[in-house]
């Protein structure tokens, strides 16, 4: 039996995703919150599209360009309540790629 390896980079290199500069659908309500009560970051590396960056000084950096809309960092926030997380406008966000 062949296993074959799914590399995840590959993956995601075939989807398309059209930035609204002016309008970004996630945002990090307070960064103070990040470096001050969240203790793990759990955003930073459960984000399958790795939209946030762990900073050495313990802030953390949000770029949406990539992001898959999946929820998960809404879903981890929900006890700080520090995202403001709405759909892409028409137009903008993902276009998965099937196939």
């Amino acid at each position: 039996m062949t296993v074959s390896v799914v590399n995840i980079d590959e993956k995601l290199f075939q989807n398309r995703y059209r930035v609204d500069a002016d309008r970004p659908h996630v945002r990090i309500k307070n960064p103070d919150v990040c470096i001050n009560d969240c203790i793990d970051k759990s955003c930073t590396f459960v984000c399958p599209a790795s939209c946030y960056q762990n900073e050495n000084t313990g802030s953390v950096t949000l770029v949406t360009d990539g992001c898959l809309e999946c929820g998960s960092c809404r879903i981890l926030c929900t006890e700080h309540q520090n995202l403001s997380w709405e759909y892409p406008r028409g137009g903008h966000g993902i276009q998965f790629k099937f196939g």
